[in-house]
Order: C-alpha cells, then structure tokens, then sequence
C-alpha cells in the first residue's frame, strides 16, 4: 500500500482546486438538475473530477480513475464542504 504525499501546500492545494472547480468544472456541473448540494472531488493536477452525494464516494471514485490524484472537495451551491457550529432548522 503505497500512502499518496502532498505536493503542494495547503494554500496552493486549495488556490488549485478552486480554480479548477470555477473556470472548468462549475460551468459544467451547476446545470445539471438535482446536484446541487452535491459534492465534487477534484484532482488539482489534472482537472478531473467525479459527483457524490458525500466526499468519501466522490473521493473513491476519483482514485479509482486516478491512484495518484491530489484530491480538492467542493459541494456545489455552496462555500464550503461542511457545516460547522449551530444551524436554524425550518419546519413547515
């Protein structure tokens, strides 16, 4: 079992993915109905990606296109991946 190292430092990893995700993969994955919400693992190296409902599936299938892939997560519709604190539920 080969453990995959990063290449890059966090703000480069990140600056990478999120360049990825709104020039390439955004336009692309916003127009389809019923994503939204939905997770996207990106490769930073080299542009691919795959759609999940959570990160581990969406991660999982990346790696298996790609073993070596440096993996940049991003929910569509939204800023970040995950919720983090209190959050006000709306029951009709």
């Amino acid at each position: 079992m080969t453990i995959r190292q990063p290449r890059y430092s966090k703000e480069e990893h990140a600056r990478r993915g999120t360049d990825i995700y709104e020039q390439d993969v955004r336009p692309r994955v916003e127009v389809e109905a019923g994503n939204q919400g939905r997770i996207v693992a990106i490769d930073v190296d080299t542009g691919a990606f795959e759609v999940a409902e959570d990160t581990l599936t969406a991660a999982n299938r990346l790696l298996a296109q790609r073993p070596d892939a440096q993996i940049w997560c991003v929910r569509i519709g939204h800023r970040a991946v995950h919720r983090f604190g209190p959050r006000t539920l709306i029951r009709a």
